[in-house]
C-alpha cells in the first residue's frame, strides 16, 4: 500500500513539472538568435558555443526580441521572465520589459523599465535595480558567474529576484513621478517586447537561456 501511494505521489509531482514546464516560451535556448534584432549593428550580439554574448565594438545598442513575424512585435504584458546570465568584471548591460522597436535608441529607452546588469564600480546602480526608479547599491550575487534573474510583471507590480533573493518589489503608482528623462518610463496597457543591451565596448554580458511565461489577465 505504501509503494502504492509513493508511486502515486511521484506521479503527479511528475505530472505537474511537466505542465509547469510546458508554459515557457525560450526566447532564447542557446541554438539561434534569429527572432531577435539589433537597432544598429547585427554584430554587437554573438552566438559563440551555445551563449549570447553582448558586446557592442560601436557604442552602446540593443537587441530586441521581434519573434518570428517581424511586422507585429510580440507583446508581453503580465509574465514571468527567467534569465540566465554572468557577466565579466567592470561590466554594464541591462533587460527591458514593456519596451517597443525603434530605430532611435534613445526612444527605446525613455519606453518601459530597464532591470540594471551592471558590475562596474562607477554606476551606483548594481544588477537587480529597477533602473532610476528604485535602485539598489550592493547586488546579492556574485555576477560575474551565472545566476537566474527572475522578473515578474503582474498587473502594476514588477519584482526582481535573484537566485533566492528578491531584490525589487515595486508597485506603480497612479501618477508615478519620473525626470525628464524618464518621463515615458512605465509599464504600457497593452505589454510590450524584450530588449538586451549592449552597453559599450568595454563591457560584456553573457545570456544562457531566456525564457519567458505568460500570466492570466
Amino acid at each position: 500500500m505504501k509503494h502504492s501511494l509513493l508511486f502515486l505521489l511521484l506521479c503527479i509531482i511528475g505530472s505537474v513539472t511537466a505542465n509547469d514546464s510546458s508554459d515557457w516560451t525560450f526566447l532564447f535556448d542557446g541554438t539561434s538568435i534569429e527572432q531577435w534584432q539589433a537597432i544598429k549593428h547585427q554584430e554587437s550580439f554573438t552566438l559563440e558555443n551555445g551563449i549570447l554574448k553582448a558586446n557592442s565594438k560601436k557604442g552602446m545598442d540593443h537587441l530586441i526580441y521581434i519573434g518570428s513575424r517581424p511586422d507585429s512585435l510580440p507583446q508581453f504584458k503580465n509574465f514571468e521572465l527567467v534569465v540566465i546570465c554572468k557577466g565579466k568584471i567592470n561590466s554594464n548591460s541591462g533587460i527591458f520589459i514593456h519596451t517597443n522597436r525603434d530605430l532611435n535608441w534613445w526612444t527605446l529607452l525613455k519606453n518601459g523599465y530597464e532591470i540594471q546588469l551592471n558590475n562596474t564600480p562607477k554606476d551606483k546602480r548594481k544588477t537587480g535595480s529597477l533602473y532610476d526608479v528604485l535602485d539598489i547599491e550592493s547586488c546579492p550575487v556574485d555576477d560575474t558567474q551565472w545566476f537566474k534573474m527572475h522578473i515578474t510583471v503582474n498587473d502594476k507590480r514588477i519584482t526582481v529576484k535573484l537566485d533566492s533573493s528578491t531584490v525589487v518589489d515595486y508597485t506603480e503608482p497612479l501618477h508615478p513621478k519620473r525626470s525628464w528623462k524618464r518621463k515615458n518610463r512605465l509599464l504600457d496597457t497593452a505589454g510590450g517586447t524584450i530588449a538586451i543591451q549592449a552597453h559599450d565596448p568595454n563591457s560584456t554580458w553573457y545570456f544562457k537561456e531566456i525564457r519567458i511565461r505568460t500570466l492570466n489577465e
